[in-house]
């Protein structure tokens, strides 16, 4: 069991390290972390690596028991009768050490395993609320520069206006000076005619 976790726990943590693309890697952990089916197997193995850490106490004092009997033998009064005793025992030792050294290494690569994951979600967290920030900057920025378009149009609108309204004052100008040299135009004909007897029923424009 303890090799079986070993092995998934490893496999794990080689999926989620590698490069995959942020579409994909964030669909797979929002399964992870929302899944109720993932969650029931996370209980289950929550249980395991309880049993998994008695064990690893357990095989560490053995270890101990087994080191502190071959020391005991070798040094002992008894010692080390044949080369069967000392393979027994040195066999004894292996399997208390590699027993031990299994269920730590169990141990520790759930705790990275476990850090790992938070540590990818709350980066996967960051960069969709980055994107979102940068989305919202960028129609901002869209928004500012049609807004300043439209105060150039406005701008350029009232320009035209106040120059169509300059024309108009000028030509209503040009008009009345018109009208004030016709009126004068028309009295100095008309004095003309008195002066010199003439008569004349046209006004010459």
């Amino acid at each position: 069991m303890t090799f079986a976790l070993l092995a998934g726990e490893m496999a794990t943590f080689g999926v989620l390290v590698l490069p995959l693309p942020f579409q994909i890697r964030r669909k797979l952990f929002h399964f992870l972390s929302e899944s109720p089916i993932v969650g029931k197997i996370a209980y289950a193995l929550k249980i395991a690596f309880i049993f998994v850490a008695i064990l690893f106490v357990d095989a560490v004092q053995r270890m101990f028991r087994v080191t502190a009997e071959v020391e005991l033998a070798k040094t002992g009064n008894q010692g080390i009768q044949d080369v069967r005793t000392e393979t027994n025992f040195a066999a004894r030792k292996f399997y208390a050490q590699r027993n031990t050294y299994l269920t730590g290494f169990c141990l520790f690569l759930s705790l990275v395993l476990t850090r790992t994951f938070y540590i990818i979600q709350d980066l996967i967290h960051t960069q969709e609320e980055y994107a979102k920030l940068k989305k919202a900057t960028a129609e901002k920025s869209r928004s500012t520069l049609a807004a300043g378009d439209q105060t150039k149009q406005i701008e350029e609108l009232k320009r035209k206006l106040a120059e169509a309204e300059k024309s108009e004052r000028d030509f209503a100008t040009l008009k009345k000076q018109a009208n004030q040299q016709a009126a004068e135009y028309d009295r100095l004909a008309e004095q003309y005619n008195k002066e010199t007897g003439k008569v004349s029923n046209k006004r010459t424009d």
